[in-house]
């Protein structure tokens, strides 16, 4: 049986300008390297985290609580490896 917890990371956006086009292909990039499904989204919507237009289409802003979850065991590492990456503000402002 799987634990679902540990398929899931929850992080909050902390740069400046959000979730712009860089910071979804940067999100984009390591979810196509997934074995199984990445998704990101806030509990209610969801969106492929391989797809950059997907990912822009939630809207997120500087504050916005993300969601991240992956299908398989497997992409435990890549989960980790975009929570980083947000928790890092995807080397840009994160000064208010």
């Amino acid at each position: 049986m799987v634990d679902y917890k540990i398929l899931s990371r929850r992080t909050t956006i902390i740069n400046q300008l959000g979730m712009h086009a860089r910071p979804a292909a940067m999100i984009a990039k390591l979810a196509q390297s997934a074995e199984d499904d990445v998704w990101i989204g806030d509990g209610d919507n969801r969106a492929d985290a391989s797809s950059i237009i997907d990912i822009l289409s939630l809207g997120c802003s500087k504050g916005y609580e993300v969601l991240l979850e992956a299908e398989s065991e497997e992409d435990i590492p890549i989960l980790d490896s975009i929570k980083e990456l947000i928790e890092t503000g995807f080397g840009e402002d994160v000064d208010e």
